[in-house]
């Protein structure tokens, strides 16, 4: 009989070190280094090859006045398409871990609960009822349309979900789940009408566009992005506070002198926001709001001060990392980054059941 430590114990206990290391790391170094990373791969990545000259050619044209393939596709392709990536996936973890702060559920999360896909049901809705009544809207607003259907379909759902499940299941979080599903399967049987009913060219959009897909990233989309992000962390950081006191209840939160209403109010104002913008552009993109608030609680714990920008980082790093993928696996072909991100994120929503199910017993 052996006196030492087991084998399987020492692997544990060196796992087990290994993670305390990671855990003392500055999450947001680590990421900023691995996005940067991610990007170089990104547009590096591709049918096209792109060389260190091309980093250096101007924009759109070089000195004989004709634009170069590798410098196009670096800059007009490429770029803004990581640089899309990471501001999408970027709402999508944002909007993952207000969710989960708000319903005080780690499982919580905008696809599950059936914010995403109330925002793709607007948007279904749009693409086939409303272009075929061709209403006179002048050019300008037509590319707003559809983010404006998915803000409200978002919206909707999340009002739809915090009161009906208080009326319904007051207080319980299966009940919030349960209520979330319900609403999901709705909005699914109302995409699957319009499915139904759309022609042709409306059933090619619509079935491309629920894959969910980058390929329409441009440099004023990202600039809009960028915007909607930076407006949704500014105004979170007079609402993390009182988020971390909604964490140990409504009457503990409402005892030291939050309103509970209107954070409410506030919080599920910016989850449509920022989700009906992702779902508007990209289609659906599962998992990711799920994914990375649950790794980042994770690495540095569950104050919202730092889980909310930290989560918004990691999704966009999952995200670029998924896209990427997406186009290159199958060159020349381009496969729907949704596929990607939902073979990544139903394990890991099994482990995270299993995990929880251990803790309880």
């Amino acid at each position: 009989m052996s006196s030492g430590v087991p084998a399987a114990a020492t692997v544990h206990l060196a796992q087990s070190a290994a993670w305390l290391h990671l855990r003392r790391l500055p999450a947001g170094a680590v990421l900023a280094v691995l996005l940067g990373i991610g990007i170089f791969i990104a547009v590096q990545s591709g049918a096209v090859a792109v060389s260190a000259g091309d980093w250096l050619t101007p924009l759109w044209a070089d000195a004989s006045g004709s634009t170069p393939g590798g410098s196009y596709v670096l800059w007009n392709l490429r770029l803004p398409r990581a640089v899309f990536a990471i501001l999408i996936g970027g709402t999508l973890g944002l909007s993952g871990a207000l969710t989960q702060g708000l319903f005080r559920n780690p499982l919580a999360d905008p696809s599950l609960l059936g914010v995403t896909s109330g925002a793709a049901c607007a948007a279904a809705l749009t693409i086939v009822v409303v272009s075929s009544m061709h209403l006179p809207l002048p050019a300008g607003w037509r590319i707003w349309l559809l983010p404006a259907a998915a803000f409200a379909g978002a919206f909707g759902v999340c009002l739809l979900l915090d009161y009906g499940s208080r009326w319904l299941t007051p207080g319980s979080i299966a009940g919030l789940l349960l209520t979330g599903m319900a609403l999901n399967a709705i909005a699914v049987a109302v995409i699957g009408l319009c499915t139904y009913l759309a022609n042709d060219e409306q059933l090619r959009t619509l079935s491309f566009w629920t894959l969910g897909s980058l390929a329409g990233a441009r440099w004023p989309l990202v600039g809009i992005a960028a915007a909607l992000l930076a407006f949704s962390l500014l105004a979170l950081r007079r609402l993390t506070r009182s988020m971390n006191a909604l964490a140990l209840g409504e009457a503990a939160a409402a005892h030291v002198g939050v309103d509970v209403g209107k954070l409410r109010g506030r919080v599920v104002l910016l989850v449509a926001l920022v989700c009906g913008f992702a779902v508007a552009w990209t289609g659906i993109i599962g998992f990711l709001g799920l994914i990375a608030p649950h790794m980042i609680r994770g690495w540095v714990g569950s104050d919202l001060r730092r889980l909310v920008p930290l989560s918004t980082l990691l999704g966009g790093l999952l995200l670029l990392v998924a896209d990427t993928l997406a186009r290159t696996v199958a060159i020349p072909a381009e496969i729907p980054v949704g596929i990607f991100t939902s073979l990544l994120g139903a394990p890991f929503f099994l482990l995270i059941l299993r995990s929880a199910s251990r803790r309880i017993g």
